[in-house]
């Protein structure tokens, strides 16, 4: 197999509603934006809405997810709205394992976005372009097991629980949680 960063493929690709694509500078404040709209609910979930970052971080962080997106080592994924062009949450392929061709898909919808759909979307397309693209032969989508709202957009996008890794991690309140293993593998699903 050649090096993953000698690896071509788009930056970008649409859904029907979504444009998909890698971060690029200046996207800091629209993500600051949508994690500070949606810190309540992002925080029991994600590290990252615990505290909410300042627009230097966010602008830190999408320079850093850009460049690990062009050395193919972490492909964090923005969305867009089609019509109008509004952030819509971010997405993307982590945890890659290029040797297996085995990618974790992750997401987070902004407040304003959610229960319309446009993530299973987003979920959708990611794993086509994974399959596509990347020749993935498995994607896995991981969330605490009392994330219905995460685990429900895994089983609308096709994914199949293969189990739950029980006190797997330690949450915000230092509680044992459970992590749900949703996937889908090259020869059954796709």
């Amino acid at each position: 197999m050649n090096h993953p960063i000698l690896l071509d493929f788009p930056e970008r690709f649409e859904t029907e509603r979504l444009l998909v694509r890698a971060p690029q500078w200046s996207d800091g404040e629209l993500v600051n934006e949508a994690i500070r709209e949606s810190a309540e609910e992002l925080r029991k979930w994600l590290p990252f809405a615990r505290n909410i970052p300042s627009l230097e971080e966010s602008e830190s962080f999408v320079r850093k997810a850009r460049l690990n997106f062009m050395e193919r080592t972490d492909m964090v994924l923005h969305l867009f709205d089609k019509n109008g062009g509004a952030f819509v949450g971010s997405s993307g392929l982590h945890r890659i394992d290029w040797e297996a061709r085995r990618f974790e898909i992750g997401y987070w919808i902004r407040s304003s976005r959610s229960g319309n759909g446009l993530m299973t979307e987003a979920v959708n397309g990611i794993t086509a372009f994974a399959i596509r693209y990347l020749e993935a032969n498995r994607i896995e989508i991981r969330c605490d097991s009392r994330n219905s709202r995460s685990a429900s957009v895994a089983k609308r996008a096709g994914f199949t629980l293969e189990g739950v890794h029980r006190n797997w991690q330690r949450d915000v309140d230092g509680a044992l949680t459970h992590t749900m293993v949703f996937a889908k593998v090259r020869g059954d699903e796709f």
